[in-house]
């Protein structure tokens, strides 16, 4: 199956956020989510970006460009998270494309601001994004792949009824060193 961009539902809500492709006139909006991105929380709360070199142009050519073709292309989908009480960027949701033919197998990804933890938005972008992952984007496999010790992205992968079914040993090069990662998956109903 081949999906074409045009075809594709890329909005969705819920009772407080709105996730869409992120568009030019984000620029602002994305910009200030991440400055206000409070220093890292624990070893997987990324660092504070260095925004000095980051104009409109650049934005909307390294990030709504880029992101665009990937979709068009099917290889990833970015769902930028945005309050709905004042448009606030509050972070993403993201799929990537494992495999599609028989088996549309998907990999999930998020990331909410840390100075908008502990409210419910990451639960409930999420979950919502699964639903898009689902209906829109039409894959019957997600998985979410999770280091050991990340006990805040495997509760809201549990609390989203994501499903642990594996650990892959060496899985993943980071920290310079070959880590292990849990499997959470999810599939259509």
């Amino acid at each position: 199956m081949t999906l074409k961009t045009e075809e594709i539902k890329t909005q969705s809500e819920t009772e407080r956020l709105v996730l869409r492709p992120l568009q030019n006139q984000d620029y602002e909006r994305w910009l200030e989510g991440c400055r206000g991105r409070l220093p890292s929380q624990y070893k997987y709360d990324d660092e504070k970006m260095d925004l000095s070199g980051w104009t409109q142009e650049k934005f909307n050519n390294d990030v709504v460009t880029n992101l665009q073709l990937l979709a068009d292309r099917d290889e990833a989908y970015v769902f930028g998270v945005f309050r709905k009480s004042d448009k606030k960027h509050i972070g993403k949701v993201e799929f990537c494309t494992i495999m599609r033919d028989e088996f549309q197998w998907g990999l999930l990804g998020y990331t909410i601001h840390n100075q908008y933890w502990r409210k419910g938005y990451g639960k409930e972008a999420v979950k919502e994004a699964l639903n898009m992952a689902f209906q829109n984007l039409h894959f019957h496999r997600i998985e979410a792949h999770i280091n050991v010790d990340n006990k805040p992205s495997i509760k809201l992968a549990e609390s989203v009824g994501m499903e642990f079914e594996c650990t892959r040993k060496g899985f993943i090069y980071e920290f310079e060193e070959w880590t292990d990662n849990l499997v959470y998956y999810m599939n259509s109903k």
